[in-house]
């Protein structure tokens, strides 16, 4: 009997060849038909996409084997493509949902099975039981139909949602004044399906645009895994100011996350990339709505949601979650603190394209470089400084480290008093004072502990992360 599959955050990921193997996605493709059968969607057919990594195009035709099995008609991507424009293909096609092959922003060696319901985001995480329920013991009970027959039967169609994905990105983004606009920018896809985007939606004009790590390169060469803050873009970072750009711009492999570096090398990071995205939508688009964030979060979105009369609702970690809270409320841009934004009236789904180019359009529209952007949004909501630690402990250890952070009652940390704390996802210690917040939170997949901050006091931040450290037992 094989091993249990669980999904986490965003699908199930696992190493290739150890857990991700074929006839592990046969089981997992075979319980996602289950699920579309069971609540009525099996007959819209389904989405298979896949990304850059190793042999992600044959599993992709694995989960395709499987659907066409169950007698559900599968749009199969023409070519590896970014998860965002695989979600606007469920839509586009009037799918039932979707699988992509993809693990993302981990390391090469890993692959990942992404789910996505009808409306193109992710599962919503109350559903995911419902879809492991029917996961098998073994392949052997997973029936399945060659690909080369499937195709005969028309079972299977190739589909590429290039032109339509742009039509959609061209209602929520002006590309042909982005076209006209004199900017350079360095745009880094981590080797990952992000690769040429940029060019194909805004080249041709004024906009000079540079990549590098362009290629297919399933091992990611000068990064430990394409996700993109540091070190994984310090080459990114080093040839911005190298070569005069104005901007630089990653998405990771699968190009549903985004990473800013500013003109000078600074990293530009995701709780202020968040801020200013949100800053565009109210101040310079003039839309009005709710912003969606998770628990690690800047602070700095329920200032602007004050200044300009809008709400702001917090979600726990995860695009599960991020999700269906955008869908309920409305909401103008959701995100988390991972780099990844979705924004009304295009998916809701993280779109690290998108967010690239509403970044440059923020710029144009504003006449301001990265550096003069951050400036402007202090401004309005004062500095505030963000760090993250992921620290490893012993395996044996984990519940003894657990407890100890479950039946933490702090009165302060790291000086400053702690007004509440939010179990919703981890633990959440509100500072007051300016302290901001400490998060602590768990790997569900492995041992290891994250330790989140903000506060508007940049010589406390390392000191916050050590307390949190010590209310767990753990050293860094």
């Amino acid at each position: 009997m094989s091993k249990p599959i669980k999904f986490g955050t965003d699908g199930w990921r696992g190493v290739i060849a150890d857990d991700f193997t074929f006839d592990n996605v046969r089981r997992v493709a075979h319980a996602f038909a289950m699920f579309l059968k069971e609540s009525g969607d099996a007959s819209r057919g389904v989405v298979v996409g896949y990304d850059h990594r190793f042999h992600s195009e044959n599993f992709a035709a694995a989960v395709a084997e499987v659907m066409a099995a169950h007698d559900i008609y599968v749009y199969l991507m023409a070519g590896p493509m970014p998860t965002p424009v695989v979600s606007h293909a469920i839509l586009d096609m009037g799918a039932g949902g979707g699988v992509n092959i993809t693990a993302s922003h981990n390391p090469p060696t890993d692959n990942g099975f992404k789910i996505r319901a009808d409306y193109g985001g992710a599962v919503a995480s109350e559903k995911l039981p419902d879809v492991e329920k029917y996961i098998p013991p073994d392949a052997e009970e997973v029936p399945r139909v060659p690909l080369d027959e499937a195709l005969e039967r028309k079972l299977v169609e190739y589909v590429d949602p290039t032109e339509t994905y742009t039509e959609r990105v061209a209602r929520l983004v002006d590309l042909e004044a982005l076209r006209a606009f004199h900017v350079k920018m360095v745009a880094d896809p981590m080797w990952g399906v992000g690769a040429n985007w940029f060019p194909r939606l805004i080249g041709g004009g004024n906009v000079e645009v540079v990549q590098i790590h362009a290629e297919r390169n399933p091992i990611f060469p000068e990064m430990s895994r394409p996700e993109p803050i540091p070190p994984n873009i310090d080459v990114l970072r080093e040839r911005v100011p190298t070569l005069g750009a104005d901007v630089g711009i990653a998405t990771d492999g699968d190009a549903d996350r985004v990473g800013i570096v500013a003109e000078t090398g600074r990293f530009v990071n995701q709780l202020e990339v968040f801020s200013l995205l949100a800053y565009y939508l109210l101040e310079v688009r003039g839309w009005r709505g709710p912003i969606v964030k998770t628990l690690s979060s800047s602070s700095m979105l329920d200032k602007l949601g004050e200044l300009y009369g809008v709400p702001v609702y917090e979600t726990g970690v995860g695009f599960k979650y991020v999700a269906p809270k955008m869908l309920e409320t409305d909401a103008i841009i959701g995100g988390e603190e991972s780099g990844g934004y979705a924004f009304r009236g295009h998916l809701p789904e993280r779109d690290g394209l998108l967010a690239g180019l509403m970044f440059l359009d923020l710029m144009r529209q504003t006449g301001k470089r990265p550096t003069e952007l951050l400036d402007t949004l202090f401004d309005l909501v004062g500095p505030h400084y963000y760090e993250r630690w992921d620290v490893r402990y012993p395996a044996e250890r984990r519940e003894e480290i657990r407890a100890n952070v479950a039946n933490a009652r702090p009165s302060e940390i790291a000086g400053f008093p702690v007004e509440r704390i939010d179990t919703t996802d981890g633990w959440k210690f509100y500072l007051g004072n300016g302290g901001g917040w400490l998060l602590i939170r768990f790997s569900g997949t492995e041992p290891l502990i994250r330790v989140y901050t903000e506060t508007t006091r940049e010589e406390k931040v390392e000191e916050i992360l050590r307390a949190g450290l010590e209310l767990a037992g753990v050293e860094k």
